[in-house]
Formats: C-alpha cells, structure tokens, sequence
C-alpha cells in the first residue's frame, strides 16, 4: 500500500497515540508499552500512514505473507521485531494480517540525560526498512519478551527516583541483544545475505566496466542499497557481519583495486585514473590510495617499470 507523508497522521505525543488507538491515558508521559491486544479503537485510517515523534520498537507475534530482500522473497511466520526512528513515515501492507505483541514507545526526551540518549543513534536498524525485520528463535523471543514484561511492570509500579533508570537500562539491553540477535540472523541466513553480496560486487564490476563514474561520479552505498531494493543500513551492517567491513570500506577496497588495474595494464596518468574512477579532484584518489597501499598512485606506476 503506497502512502506519503500529506495522508499521515502526526503523533507528537505518546498520550495522542493512545487516544487514537482507544486506550488509557499513558502512565508516563515519556516512555508507554502497548500490548496490541487492548487496542479496542478501529485503526483502520492510522493504516493509511503515521509519523511518530519518538522511537517506536515493535514485537509482533505473527508476520503473514512474505517478506522480501532484495529481490528475492521469503516465508517467515514466527513474527519479530521491528524499529523505527522519529519522524520516520511508517503505514501498514495490506497483506501484515492479525498479530498480537507489543510496541515500546520512547520519547528522546525520556534518554536524552543517559548515555543512551547519544548512543542509540548508532543502532543502525532503527533506519533499517520494515522488510528488514529481525526475526526470532523461541529462546530470543523469550528473552525480549522477558525485557518487556520487566519494563511494563516497572511502568505500573508507583514512579521513583529509580523508574527511569531502571527502564533506560532495559531499553538499553534491548537493544544491545537485538544487535547480537541481527548478526547471528545475516550468518543464518546466509544464503540471502551472500547473494546480497554477490549482486553488491557485481552492481560495482558494471559501474566501472561501462565507466558509469565518469557520468555519476564515485559509486556511494545510497546508489547501491537502492539497486538491491535494501536500505544503507541493512547493507552496511550485513557487510560488516559477514566480511568486517561497512559497505563504504568495501567500495573503497574495490576501488584500489580497479586503480591498480588501470595504474599497471594502462598509459592513463594518475589524474586520468581518479577522473576515471569518478574522483572530482585527482588529489582525494591520491590520499586514499596511500591510505589503502601506503604508496602513492606515482609510485605504483612506476614500480612496473623498475622491474
């Protein structure tokens, strides 16, 4: 189902979302578990997209349908989690189904005194797509359910000068497991995941094959991720599981070695090479052919010719 960010409805406060999905008034204004089934509210027009201003973190027990990465498509009916970011436009497929579970809403205000309000910023999956969900074993899903239950018991406790610490850190465990939980799904699944890299390597062989940098400059993990249908997150952190990489350190390893290749087999001068390679200015090629080779493009070259 296709929406825009003019059909959604705007949350700027947990309390809204609660009124809208027919429910009590939240217990703190900053930080609300919904359990999805005491949602009474017909939800039906929040379907058509909403934007939230806080973090929203869902389980939902059954997923229906397919899910799809990259091109290819994959059964997956044991249900997950899924992570969204603030501002970030989020609208429901008509094919999801019935499910039960949870969604942790989280205002930045509640974070922003505890070192997690900086450091969630580097959980890459809340940029992550909703086809990129992190699915569960029956052990994870007892564990991040488990997370879960503490938070809402705290919640209904009277407010202390500890509830907020006390949530914070199981938020924060939540979300540390569900990057353990991430890594351990790109290596199972690994058969999706290589072929992901397989078409990556290939997307760059053609980008520089048909001298495509000459046009559109360097090849960057945006043009990339969009090709493969992922979003850079995903891409970057599925690289980095299985190779110890990001996408951008891979693009820049293939990169020297398609300078190299131009630098021994060619007469093209050093500049020629950057420009080639989608360099703007042969200065940037230089400094990072050191950095990877320790050499200078010069250098290189000339080495043919020494021996």
């Amino acid at each position: 189902m296709k929406t825009n960010a003019n059909q959604a409805r705007h949350f700027n406060s947990i309390s809204e979302v609660h009124q809208a999905l027919g429910l009590p008034k939240p217990l703190h204004p900053l930080v609300s578990l919904v359990d999805y089934s005491h949602i009474k509210a017909d939800t039906r027009e929040l379907e058509k997209g909403m934007i939230f201003n806080f973090y929203k973190i869902s389980y939902k027990k059954n997923f229906s349908g397919k899910v799809k990465y990259g091109q290819a498509h994959y059964d997956f009916n044991e249900g997950g989690l899924s992570f969204v970011a603030p501002n970030q436009l989020i609208s429901a497929s008509a094919d999801e189904g019935d499910y039960g579970g949870y969604t942790l809403l989280v205002h930045p205000d509640f974070i922003r005194n505890f070192p997690l309000g900086k450091k969630i910023k580097d959980y890459g999956f809340f940029s992550y797509k909703v086809s990129e969900a992190l699915y569960l074993s029956e052990k994870e899903k007892e564990i991040i359910i488990g997370l879960f239950k503490t938070m809402e018991m705290e919640l209904e406790t009277a407010i202390d000068l500890f509830s907020q610490e006390v949530v914070v850190s199981q938020l924060e465990l939540l979300l540390t497991y569900s990057k353990r939980f991430y890594n351990r799904q790109f290596i199972t699944r690994k058969a999706a995941s290589n072929d992901l890299l397989s078409r990556a390597e290939e997307i760059l062989d053609n980008y520089f094959q048909e001298d495509m940098a000459l046009l559109k400059g360097l090849p960057s993990v945006q043009q990339i991720a969009d090709v493969l249908n992922v979003s850079p997150h995903y891409l970057s952190d599925m690289f980095r599981s299985l190779t110890g990489q990001n996408t951008q350190q891979y693009i820049h390893d293939r990169l020297i070695d398609k300078a190299k290749e131009l630098l021994s087999s060619t007469n093209l001068s050093v500049a020629e090479v950057a420009y080639r390679l989608g360099f703007e200015h042969p200065q940037s090629f230089n400094k990072l052919f050191k950095s990877k080779t320790n050499q200078t493009p010069v250098q290189y070259k000339h080495s043919f010719y020494l021996n």
